[in-house]
């Protein structure tokens, strides 16, 4: 095993040394004082992060964050970018709502309009104006009657002896 490989299994080493994984790892070691050295240095911190004690926070501490939001957001901001941004962060909108009620129902007028006109575009066109129910019936029945005509010439034609063939 080469150094890099050893640099980059130092990790599973110091968590794990007695890992079957980590067997080329631990022969490398012994063997190459410049990674021994590493691990060494490794181990070191690892045991300064565990004696380490998180310092306990000021018991005043959420009032001084309070009160420092509050001065923020008190302070008057530099420009008119500034004004806008810190507005819309720190304002909880109510002014907004009537304005953003206009909008949403004038949206509505105006898409519930083109809806209208797309679904009654037919209404808008000039077209031919349709035959009543009467005319449409009486155009029906005489396709009819034109069909049961030709239906009866068939009949007749089927029906009447042929002149051409010789009877027996």
């Amino acid at each position: 095993m080469n150094c890099h490989n050893c640099q980059s299994a130092l990790p599973d080493l110091l968590l794990d040394p007695h890992a079957p994984s980590t067997a080329k790892a631990r022969a490398h070691v012994e063997s190459c004082a410049e990674c021994r050295q590493e691990l060494e240095s490794l181990q070191a911190t690892m045991s300064m992060l565990d004696a380490w004690k998180v310092p306990e926070p000021s018991p005043y501490f959420d009032q001084k964050l309070a009160a420092l939001v509050r001065e923020e957001q008190s302070r008057p901001p530099a420009g008119w970018f500034e004004r806008i941004r810190s507005h819309l962060l720190f304002n909880t909108g109510r002014q907004f709502r009537p304005a953003l009620a206009g909008a949403l129902a004038l949206a509505l007028l105006i898409g519930g309009g083109a809806f209208a006109d797309l679904s009654n575009a037919h209404l808008w066109h000039h077209a031919p104006a349709s035959a009543s129910a009467t005319v449409t019936d009486l155009e029906v029945l005489d396709n009819n009657d034109q069909a049961l005509q030709t239906m009866d010439q068939l009949f007749q034609d089927e029906n009447s002896p042929d002149d051409s063939i010789p009877s027996s």
